[in-house]
């Protein structure tokens, strides 16, 4: 799937005052761009959801602290995590807010919000990127939102950029997101970046739940190899620059919003487990008949993490014996007697009996680079969801196991 590159996104979907640039830094061997800068010319209302991890790197810590009243910029560097650093980690951090708060005119570094990602276990070079961040500040364009998605990426394969433009009212709103994620990709977020930006004028108590659903229903639905990173984040910048009539809660422009969000991350997300380190599969996994939502969620990621079940698909063997082996793991509520499954319509087992299913079907199914499977767990409850995942190959195994040499 490393040939497949996402549709170019329009530039009559970049928001209204935000401008993006990208430098290189040298934090990178290849001497690609590392350096990422995205700015809002007024101050923005702001939503995030960091990892969940117990080693959650300097950035992560400094940026859950800033953008309470707000955020002018967004800074992030790519090809060094700022990871188990210690106390020189979190002044990295801090002193790339300060530096970039500088170069844009903003308030003070609590205006700007900082990540990194890449090699953990290793400091900055801080002079490096704070001399990176002004030149990034000179070269802002509205139109830099490829440099910026670009910059971000470590060992992807292609760019991630989706775009979105809808009215509210008589007036014209946009959405950009750009994501990086290839590897180390899990449920609860990934070893992932993500930033929206729009110019949509939002109520902002909206915007955290609006992300947090989108982020459930996206970004913590996909795996490629089942490891959680140190550095995930997801923002969401809205600046009101399109001058709208403001989206307040429980409106059809509400339900626009949410639904523009959330497509746009489920778009990423898809791309970025397309984009699994060697994966030659993209798997849909949809997941009904579940007790509860979050049930039907955690059945869907125990096939999703399976090791078996990933060889199977490398294989295109569509051997189904691997899925109900997951679900039997799982402690979810599942019933063997009802349970079914069905490689994109053609069933494999139905209602707990074996079907004597099409051979040719099944096979023409697994070749493709893209399908789906559906999996009732027969309780007939109301739960339900959808689940992306990928193979691995020896080519995963290769480049992880060079990663550092």
């Amino acid at each position: 799937m490393a040939q497949w590159s996402p549709p170019p996104v329009e530039t009559t979907c970049y928001p209204r005052g935000f401008r993006a640039a990208a430098t290189t830094c040298g934090i990178k061997p290849s001497e690609r761009p590392d350096l990422a800068l995205i700015v809002s010319e007024t101050l923005s209302s702001a939503a995030a959801v960091f990892t969940p991890s117990r080693f959650a790197a300097a950035p992560v810590a400094v940026s859950r602290r800033h953008g309470h009243n707000g955020v002018r910029a967004v800074v992030a560097s790519s090809g060094n995590a700022n990871a188990c650093t210690g106390e020189r980690g979190e002044r990295d951090a801090m002193a790339m807010c300060a530096a970039t708060a500088r170069a844009v005119g903003a308030a003070g570094p609590e205006e700007v919000m900082v990540c990194s990602t890449g090699v953990i276990g290793v400091p900055l070079p801080i002079e490096r990127i704070e001399q990176g961040i002004a030149q990034a500040a000179e070269a802002l364009s509205a139109t830099g939102w490829d440099d910026a998605a670009d910059a971000i990426c470590t060992t992807d394969a292609f760019r991630k950029m989706v775009g979105r433009r809808w009215a509210v009212g008589e007036r014209e709103v946009h959405l950009i997101g750009i994501a990086k994620g290839a590897g180390m990709i899990q449920p609860d977020m990934a070893t992932m970046l993500a930033f929206l930006a729009t110019d949509a004028r939002v109520e902002a108590t909206l915007l955290k739940p609006i992300l947090q659903n989108a982020v459930r229903r996206s970004f913590n639905s996909i795996s490629v190899d089942g490891d959680m990173s140190t550095n995930d984040t997801v923002i969401l910048l809205a600046n009101g620059a399109a001058v709208n009539e403001p989206i307040v809660a429980a409106t059809e422009a509400t339900e626009q919003f949410d639904n523009a969000v959330c497509g746009v991350c489920t778009e990423l997300a898809r791309m970025i487990v397309r984009d699994g380190e060697g994966a030659t599969k993209l798997v849909t996994l949809d997941v009904s008949g579940a007790r509860s939502d979050e049930q039907a969620h955690r059945a869907a990621r125990a096939v999703a993490n399976s090791i078996l079940f990933k060889m199977a698909i490398l294989g295109e063997d569509p051997n189904w014996g691997r899925i109900a082996a997951a679900l039997g793991a799982a402690e979810v509520e599942v019933h063997p007697d009802a349970c079914s499954i069905a490689f994109e319509g053609t069933r494999v087992l139905d209602s707990g009996r074996l079907v004597n299913a099409d051979a040719a079907k099944l096979a023409a199914v697994v070749k493709k680079p893209e399908f789906a499977i559906a999996i009732d767990l027969g309780t007939g409850g109301p739960g339900q969801a959808t689940f992306w995942t990928c193979d691995i190959s020896e080519a995963y195994m290769r480049f992880n196991a060079d990663y550092r040499t």
